[in-house]
């Protein structure tokens, strides 16, 4: 049986923030065409991960810089005993 395509195990949050996690300047242009979606969804989930406190932004130059919090335990209840930072070291 064929697998189906077209799905990822990981969110495009998540894939967000592991690719902030390599690089803290990427603009939202260059975290969009890494993930593979819009520039306008990169930006609400930027959003979304400031307002959840996974991420702070802050101005360097003309630019933004992405600092993670680790610490953060995961949303969803099956792995809310886990955090941020375990997703990112799983993925290292």
């Amino acid at each position: 049986m064929e697998p189906r395509s077209g799905w990822t195990f990981l969110s495009n949050h998540a894939h967000v923030v592991i690719a902030l996690a390599a690089d803290p300047t990427l603009r939202l242009r260059d975290l969009a065409e890494r993930v593979g979606i819009t520039e306008r969804a990169v930006a609400q989930i930027v959003v979304d991960l400031e307002a959840a406190g996974v991420i702070t932004k802050t101005r360097a130059g003309r630019r933004n810089a992405y600092r993670i919090n680790t610490r953060v335990p995961l949303r969803h209840p099956i792995e809310a005993h886990r955090t941020v930072g375990d997703i990112l070291r799983a993925v290292k």
